[in-house]
């Protein structure tokens, strides 16, 4: 089962912050970036949905 996850809003310098179960592994500040934190979380790119708000 893959670990919740929280991609919050662009922080002041443009990163997000991305939260994976308890604990915040860095910040993404590309697509690419946030992909690979969705990756290492157990999320494949068919379980990921960029413009999902959810």
């Amino acid at each position: 089962m893959a670990a919740p996850i929280v991609v919050y809003p662009p922080d002041e310098d443009g990163g997000r912050r991305v939260r994976a179960r308890c604990a915040i592994p860095g910040r993404a500040y590309s697509t690419g970036g946030l992909l690979e934190f969705l990756r290492r979380a157990g999320l494949g790119p068919d379980d990921v949905t960029l413009d999902d708000p959810g």
